[in-house]
């Protein structure tokens, strides 16, 4: 039988969120729920696996690692813009690599989650209440102020829907941003030095590239309000996490809603778990139960029809 290997499962879940019956006819299926970030460790593990399972980019497979795995066949990822896999590498092994599709919404209602946690200081208030006391901070509204949207693609443009219906004044940016098209959604385009300077939540949502990484850095920062939030729960690398960092530190800005990072899982001593202007969640923008089970049953649907092209029994 073939080896099949579902890895970073951290709720164990995958096995319940689809049928692998078909396929354990035909592959011993192994779950990993923790997270490897030593490599020789990584190689001795997923030596043996003919196919393996990934969540996003908790384990990047690059070509150093594919070389090193020769029994590996079918890799299922579940974006298609998996940064943590180098495809070329793979087709030039003869790895067959798939995806799946995606669901907005989980990571929509996850910013908006992060926005009004930071700005009515949610976080605050619930320990505050835990701990017996009552009411210690005043909230920031959100009504009538301006929300910039770093990105105005599909995720761009579902965050700020919202920031209209909570009656927000919705600016957009990015390189190549088409006025016409922002106007569409009823946004207004606007140069970067503007929407940074001007609004009072900044939302990035950028695919993240060579030309995007770290996109957002100390000079975005300084153009900010004393009072103004960052939230970023597209990619840790859109922004440079040492300057923000200094800027959160110094108070520069209001504060960041964060639920991407730089290196995942997160550092236990990471300035992030501790700073108090800092609203941070654990990469869980696409963690819900819908968005888990399109995941993995179109990855079962995936290996399902590679095995009857494969193997035929």
């Amino acid at each position: 039988m073939m080896k099949l290997a579902i890895l970073d499962d951290y709720q164990s879940v995958a096995l319940t969120m689809a049928d692998w019956s078909t396929i354990r006819a035909q592959a011993e299926i192994t779950v990993f729920t923790d997270h490897l970030e030593d490599r020789a460790a990584l190689i001795e593990r997923l030596r043996p696996f003919d196919i393996i399972c990934v969540m996003r980019e908790r384990t990047v497979f690059d070509a150093e690692l594919l070389a090193a795995l020769p029994k590996l066949r079918f890799i299922a990822s579940n974006s298609a813009a998996n940064a943590a896999i180098d495809a070329e590498a793979a087709a030039a092994r003869g790895i067959t690599l798939t995806h799946t599709d995606y669901l907005l919404y989980g990571t929509t209602e996850l910013t908006w989650g992060l926005i009004l946690a930071a700005t009515r200081r949610l976080p605050q208030e619930i320990n505050n209440l835990r701990a017996g006391r009552w009411q210690g901070h005043i909230g920031q509204d959100i009504h009538g102020r301006r929300l910039g949207i770093v990105g105005l693609g599909n995720f761009g443009k579902a965050v700020a829907k919202v920031g209209q219906a909570f009656g927000m004044e919705v600016i957009a940016w990015s390189q190549n941003l088409d006025p016409a098209h922002a106007a569409e959604f009823g946004v207004q385009a606007v140069d970067k030095e503007t929407l940074f300077a001007t609004s009072d939540i900044i939302s990035v949502h950028m695919k993240l590239s060579a030309r995007s990484h770290h996109m957002i850095g100390a000079g975005e920062l300084a153009l900010m309000k004393e009072t103004a939030w960052l939230i970023n729960a597209s990619r840790g690398p859109l922004v440079d996490e040492a300057a923000l960092i200094a800027a959160l530190k110094a108070e520069r800005i209001g504060g960041a809603g964060l639920d991407t990072f730089d290196h995942e899982p997160l550092a236990i001593d990471h300035p992030f778990r501790t700073l108090p202007n800092v609203v941070a969640t654990p990469h869980i923008g696409f963690v819900t139960e819908d968005t888990y089970r399109l995941f993995y049953g179109q990855m079962v649907q995936k290996i399902e029809l590679w095995l009857r092209e494969t193997c035929p029994v």
